[in-house]
């Protein structure tokens, strides 16, 4: 029903210069072409204006006409049935215990909790009565008529899932490495990875849709002001200036989500530069950034990671450190003003790689190893040469190693030490040492790119994971339906046995969960309205997402023609049972107000 109200308001708004609403515009918000004669006829058995160059006062354009519009194009047969299915065809309305029984026996999962979620009785049954019946003498009567059962079954309070769910809802107080974290690839992309269009615009777009890390791929700037440049090394891309991004990140960091952004830096700068990017680091984001670690959860082996509620508002930075007393001693000539820069090889972002370049990610981990003079104390991995100490500095909990395997990451026990995984790799990592992979989350991060091959900017299947968000396909699409829940803060809670360390779980495994009791989930698509005003063959393709044991494509089509025309991703957990309206989204996953199906 909100759908359909802002669908109203929309149209209100649209008026001619008269101030009223045309006509035209009301017909083609439902139909096109033929089809138009249908609404036409309906406004004019409305009496309404129907003129095609008539236009209707603003004031006489009230929602409940619109909405009587709305079913007089679309009857709702398919209601109709189910309401002689409760009053046994009987009765042109629903009585009281009627629809009590309908509550409690098709609206309702039998497998909740009765304390936590109550059994629906007369007096909440009258309370929907009260809230959705529109004709007095049935609500005097305590009972609902089709209209009645209509509104209720379209509101808010009929959602496919569980309403709370869409709030926070869950622990917030958890290690940072407990939560999976909406992720962002190549963040300045606004197209394909060779040869695409660089945007600052595309930060802010991705963190008011709930992203909390993007990805900053940082080069030496040239010209006379030298200024650092964001941009795809060696693939033709345009760039953009680094500081115009921190600007950006400072407006929109905090706007969707108050919970810690991640930057992650791909550092391809000389000393001088680097120097820069800290510096607007520093004046441009202030308290925002995060310089150093909390004192609750110091930087030592065994000390776990902190939650997101103690970095609310807060921006970490994940870029590579000189050794603790390298850094300690090189911050101090810097701040003396003593700090020397020697003559440094520049990398050039315009250069285009060949066919046997290594990847840019590749000769920066080759670099940092082969900066080690002696093999690193325990306390400390993954040091390098070449990084200015003030950013140094300012690294704390997102500290880059090279991943060289699980035993190694259990026997140091470093919680804020963490590798990025090529999507292949990772794959490859999961399908061998599955269980080892889910343990080492449990105590630190990881971050999974996609593959290099992916130039067309496309996404794999999501499960911190970092995706193109310029990208609306499937995979993004999952991504955002996922992330939905938990009020859109880009931090969801793992599952029990993801982060107890007395738990295992085996992803491809074919047995039962450890702890987890398995469910059944049957849909019926029953009909769907406004899904086209073409004659097209239309079909609904129902898709269940998550363990390979689990991962279900069901079609209930007439024919296929290849466009969608619309889609929805609902989480599983939250799903509530009996007859919902589920509207659609575009692929970019934005609300379409008329489309749904029941």
């Amino acid at each position: 029903m909100t759908c359909l109200k802002k669908h109203w308001m929309r149209l209100s708004f649209l008026t001619d210069p008269k101030g009223k609403v045309p006509v035209k515009v009301v017909a083609r918000t439902f139909a096109s072409g033929k089809t138009e004669k249908l609404v036409y006829q309906c406004l004019s058995d409305m009496g309404l204006p129907s003129g095609k160059n008539e236009a209707m006062e603003k004031e006489a354009f009230t929602f409940d006409k619109f909405y009587a519009l709305y079913h007089k194009i679309c009857p709702r047969n398919d209601i109709e049935e189910l309401f002689r299915t409760v009053t046994q065809g009987k009765s042109d309305k629903i009585n009281l215990e009627q629809f009590v029984n309908f509550l409690n026996e098709k609206q309702r999962d039998p497998r909740l909790n009765e304390i936590l979620y109550p059994l629906y009785d007369d007096k909440r049954a009258v309370e929907i009565i009260d809230t959705y019946e529109q004709d007095d003498e049935a609500k005097a009567a305590k009972c609902l008529t089709k209209d009645g059962l209509i509104r209720y079954l379209m509101s808010d309070e009929n959602a496919p899932v569980f309403l709370d769910r869409l709030d926070f809802y869950m622990e917030m107080d958890q290690p940072l490495a407990h939560y999976y974290i909406n992720s962002s690839h190549n963040t300045y992309l606004s197209g394909r990875q060779f040869g695409g269009k660089s945007s600052v615009e595309m930060y802010r777009q991705v963190l008011l849709a709930g992203c909390r890390c993007v990805e900053l791929d940082c080069w030496d700037g040239k010209g006379e002001d030298e200024e650092p440049i964001i941009t795809h090394g060696m693939a033709m891309c345009t760039d953009i200036l680094f500081k115009d991004v921190i600007y950006a990140l400072r407006d929109t960091a905090f706007v969707t989500s108050d919970y810690p952004v991640i930057l992650s830096f791909e550092n391809h700068c000389c000393i001088t530069q680097q120097y820069k990017l800290a510096k607007y680091c520093d004046e441009i984001l202030g308290d925002l950034l995060l310089k150093e670690p909390l004192p609750e959860h110091p930087l030592e082996p065994g000390v776990p990671l902190p939650p997101p509620s103690a970095l609310k508002r807060k921006i970490m930075i994940k870029n590579k450190r000189l050794k603790p007393d390298v850094e300690k001693q090189e911050l101090e000539l810097f701040r003396q003003g003593q700090f020397v820069v020697e003559d440094e090889v520049k990398e050039d972002a315009s250069a285009v790689a060949l066919p046997g370049d290594k990847k840019p990610e590749e000769i920066v981990v080759e670099a940092a190893a082969a900066g080690d003079d002696a093999p690193p104390p325990v306390q400390y991995t993954g040091s390098t040469t070449n990084v200015h100490p003030w950013l140094s500095s300012m690294v704390n909990y997102a500290q880059p190693i090279k991943f060289q395997s699980f035993e190694e990451a259990e026997k140091k026990n470093i919680y804020h030490n963490m590798s990025s995984f090529a999507e292949t790799t990772g794959m490859n990592y999961l399908k061998s040492q599955a269980i080892d992979f889910v343990n080492y989350n449990k105590r630190q991060m990881s971050r999974i790119y996609p593959k290099g091959t992916r130039a067309d900017s496309s996404n794999y299947m999501p499960q911190m994971v970092s995706l193109n968000f310029q990208t609306s396909d499937l995979p993004m699409q999952l991504n955002q339906g996922k992330f939905e829940y938990n009020g859109n803060c880009g931090y969801l809670l793992k599952p029990d046995f993801m982060r107890r360390a007395d738990r295992s779980f085996d992803p491809f495994a074919d047995a039962p969960v450890d702890g987890v009791i398995a469910a059944q989930c049957a849909v019926q698509v029953i009909a769907g309205q406004f899904l086209s005003d073409k004659k097209v063959g239309t079909y609904v393709e129902v898709d269940m997402y998550g363990l390979p044991s689990d991962t279900i494509r069901k079609e209930f089509r007439t024919r296929m023609n290849g466009k969608l025309l619309g889609q929805r991703i609902l989480p599983l957990d939250g799903l509530q049972a009996g007859y919902r309206h589920i509207s659609l989204r575009t692929e970019a996953n934005f609300p379409m107000s008329l489309p749904m199906l029941f």
